[in-house]
């Protein structure tokens, strides 16, 4: 038997009965949560947990069923088939290789979906689904070391006989040598799975591991000790936040505020600050600015939020109040979307928020809602469940399909070219998981409670069973909530619980005329003289004049089965944005109720969304579509297009020219599940904002089969910059092949020139120059027929290549190519003169 193999043998051996010991340890199920009195500085409103809350049908329980029934078992197949969950198998020595994967991250996929798949245990019993996640657990539990060290990537080069062949961490051989890397990310997603875990079954399996963790990090972490590096990736202060509130231990809190207390500076580290990238560019009590890597920012602001409720810290309170102004105010998209940048993943300057080019990676929709909710659980505020509805509804969902199996990256709000889909995974798959552990969540963010209030913050079909104090004592509170929210504005909730205690409906932003949220002028409604909005108890009126914070404040002694109606119309909206936004300037949004909507190239008649108008005018009438896209409303009108048209008294001189075209506007969420196309959120209002159709582009185009973006071909647009990618017509992937392309003029024309900037995308995909190409014009009888005189057929890269023949009149002309061997062929820009 060889060396290695004994080894791996004993290290198997001990791993195993390390698990067997940790299950004998394991108490019977039931909570940990500490006594409240253990946990001095809560939050100044509970969230509601989870498991409390349930969605039994509508929008959000359609969604949270494709994530039991299709995203997480994918989720779970997928760490599976790339290495992730083998990786913990070969660092406890259960199997023997390399760590699989290039990511110094991919233990959090497995712990997020794990949290995810919790949080449906707690909604549903699965025996199946808990047994399959205990065997993950304990090959968790099995690759921990001995002290609690828990990082696969790490052990398994560590544990490696030599160091040939194996993935090195960040940092090498050495823990902790670069907190720049994702040690301690991921030991923030485990310790949150962990909580969600327990709190789901009641079993410590998971958790223990988590503690265990976490005293190891405390023990080496914190004032005095040996590290005193923040950590790169901001997470695993959340993280520690959720074990001190199970726990009631304070070491946990303290680690917490540590981690973020170092942020910023420089006194005692041995290298330089991460910089604004990462936060790290001053302490976190002075930053007034959302900056750096979007995901890694709001995570830090989560974690800031929370020890500042639960410390009762001034100075964090009013640094993070200050950021989350900065956000709202200067640099948040209509969609709710953050993180402008794709460079570094970003935020961007203040009202640099541009649309083809938004990143809105979907982790950071998904941190922005934590942000959000964390903000009004410490003031009762609804401004920020404003926003935290407007992701939730418009940028966070964009990034997974309907049908629950492919996911977006990036969510921009323009796609020029229709190059953008889902993909099923990523090499680094941060936002598959990440939904995976948000969808069927959602039940934790409808409802709050402080003392005798409950707070409605979401409207959906629901059902909570909440603790507070009903006529002065500690009890159970019963509503029931039903509604086709976000489509209908109609509202009832049904009080189960009699004895006196208050509810606090929030009343949206959008009912009450703000297109974000009170203090936001960032965008605002074309029209905020919206219809009346009532609520009733038992049919009576209820006055609705004074709002407190948001929240329309009904205190009574409740009876069983008193009913609460809230109708809040749902009209289309026109939404403008600040002048300042250079983006959407002299543009128009549509919005209806909470949902954002946006146009698809294939449902408007144009070979480009850039030349509509949308005047004020214009009347657009809503219409259910329960066939389409899983049942969506859409908003139909008519625009008017811009286009080029040659003048009657001289052919050679052009005019702009409009005509109606009508248009139907889908939820923003629901893009990209039909044929790839152009998509945009901002349509033009002012004629200054029009880009009318060149007339190439408005004429009739044919190209040979497989011909891609056919109407790029005549758009006026070549690439500026060799290193940047721009869009053109092509054939890829057709390699080597004879190809064609045509323009079909209205009328007869005259022309003598032709000029062509072909589509070279090299460094970036298989598109060449052609080998070889030539021009055909339309005869009277229909015929192609060769240009005589040609003055040459050019094929030099990045150029146009101009060429003049004999003048012809024809009402057409062909432009036949043979492509390189081994290439594809393709247009940037074809003018005809």
């Amino acid at each position: 038997m060889s060396r290695s193999l004994k080894n791996f043998g004993k290290r198997f051996i001990l791993r195993i009965f390390a698990v067997l010991f940790l299950i004998l340890l394991l108490p019977a199920a039931g909570p940990l949560l500490a006594d409240p009195a253990e946990v001095p500085h809560e939050y100044r409103i509970a969230p509601v947990p989870f498991t409390q809350a349930n969605i039994p049908s509508g929008f959000w329980k359609s969604r949270i069923d494709t994530a039991r029934e299709e995203t997480i078992p994918f989720s779970f197949k997928k760490c599976e088939e790339n290495g992730r969950v083998r990786n913990f198998m070969r660092a406890s020595g259960e199997l023997e290789g390399k760590f699989e994967g290039i990511c110094c991250w991919d233990d959090s996929d497995v712990y997020k979906v794990l949290e995810g798949a919790s949080f449906l245990l707690a909604i549903q019993e699965d025996p199946k689904l808990d047994a399959y996640m205990d065997d993950i657990i304990a090959k968790i539990a099995a690759a921990q070391e001995t002290d609690g060290y828990l990082y696969t990537m790490r052990t398994i080069y560590q544990n490696a006989e030599t160091k040939e062949g194996q993935v090195a961490p960040p940092g090498g051989l050495e823990r902790w040598s670069n907190t720049g890397g994702h040690e301690l990310y991921c030991l923030g997603h485990l310790y949150e799975a962990a909580y969600a875990h327990h709190l789901a079954t009641g079993k410590r399996n998971l958790l223990d591991i988590a503690l265990k963790s976490a005293d190891f990090i405390c023990e080496t972490f914190g004032d005095g000790k040996s590290q005193n590096w923040p950590p790169g990736h901001q997470e695993v202060e959340m993280g520690l936040v959720k074990l001190y509130r199970l726990t009631g231990e304070k070491k946990y809190l303290d680690l917490a505020k540590h981690f973020l207390d170092l942020r910023g500076r420089t006194e005692g580290r041995t290298y330089a600050p991460y910089g604004p990238y990462s936060q790290d560019h001053k302490p976190v009590v002075e930053q007034d600015e959302a900056v750096g890597h979007a995901v890694r920012a709001c995570y830090m602001y989560s974690g800031i939020a929370d020890v500042a409720a639960l410390t009762g810290d001034k100075a964090y309170k009013e640094a993070i109040l200050r950021i989350w102004k900065n956000v709202v105010e200067k640099k948040l998209y209509v969609t709710g979307g953050v993180g402008a940048r794709r460079r570094g993943e970003s935020f961007g300057d203040a009202y640099e928020l541009p649309n083809d080019a938004a990143y809105c990676e979907t982790c950071a929709q998904i941190a922005a809602v934590y942000w959000a909710h964390r903000m009004f659980l410490d003031s009762g505020k609804a401004e920020y469940c404003d926003v935290m509805e407007k992701i939730m509804y418009n940028a966070l969902i964009s990034g997974i399909s309907l049908d629950g199996k492919s996911f977006f990256y990036p969510n921009p709000l323009e796609i020029p070219n229709g190059d953008h889909k889902r993909s099923p995974w990523f090499g680094c798959s941060c936002c598959p998981s990440n939904l995976c552990r948000f969808m069927p969540s959602v039940s934790g963010y409808l409802y709050a409670v402080e003392g005798d209030t409950v707070y409605v913050n979401l409207y959906s079909n629901s059902s909570v069973t909440l603790d507070a104090k009903v006529s002065g004592q500690p009890a159970k509170v019963t509503l029931d909530q039903k509604t086709n929210y976000p489509w209908d504005g109609k509202i009832a909730v049904s009080a189960k619980t009699a004895g006196r205690y208050t509810l606090k409906f929030r009343i949206p932003a959008w009912v009450r005329g703000e297109a974000v949220a009170d203090g936001s002028k960032l965008y605002s409604f074309v029209d905020p003289q919206l219809p009346k909005w009532t609520v009733s108890v038992n049919g009576t009126p209820v006055d609705t004049a004074n709002l407190e914070d948001g929240y329309l404040t009904i205190t009574r002694d409740w009876k069983e089965g008193d009913a609460v109606d809230l109708d809040f119309p749902m009209t289309i909206q026109r939404v403008i944005a600040d002048e300042r936004i250079a983006a959407d300037r002299g543009k128009v949004a549509l919005q209806r109720g909470p949902i954002v909507f946006c146009v698809e190239q294939q449902d408007v008649n144009t070979k480009s969304l850039y030349s509509l108008r949308l005047d004020d005018s214009a009347k657009i009438s809503e219409k259910w579509e329960p066939e389409l896209l899983g049942g969506v409303m859409t908003l139909t009108g008519t625009a008017c297009e811009y286009y080029m048209a040659p003048t009657k008294n001289d052919p050679k001189k052009m005019q702009v020219t409009q005509r109606p075209v009508s248009f139907r506007a889908i939820p923003y969420y629901a893009w990209a599940h039909r044929e790839a196309r152009q998509m945009a959120v901002w349509l033009n209002r002012e004629e200054s904002a029009v880009q009318p159709l060149t007339f190439l582009r408005s004429i009739e185009t044919r190209g040979s089969e497989g011909t891609k973006h056919l109407d790029l071909m005549g758009d006026g647009k070549v690439p500026t910059d060799k290193t940047r990618f721009f869009p053109g017509m092509h054939w890829w992937p057709k390699l080597g092949t004879a190809e064609w392309a045509e323009y079909h003029f209205p009328e007869t024309m005259q022309v003598e020139k032709i000029r062509i900037f072909w589509f070279d995308d090299r460094g970036f995909g298989h598109c060449r120059v052609p080998e070889s190409w030539r021009l055909l014009y339309l005869d009277t009888e229909g015929k192609w027929q060769p240009v005589e005189d040609p003055s040459g057929f050019g094929t030099e890269y990045f150029i146009f290549n101009e060429t003049t023949f004999k003048p012809v009149k024809t009402k057409g002309l062909r432009v036949e190519m043979q492509s390189q061997k081994g290439w594809a062929g393709g247009i940037y820009e074809w003018n005809v003169e």
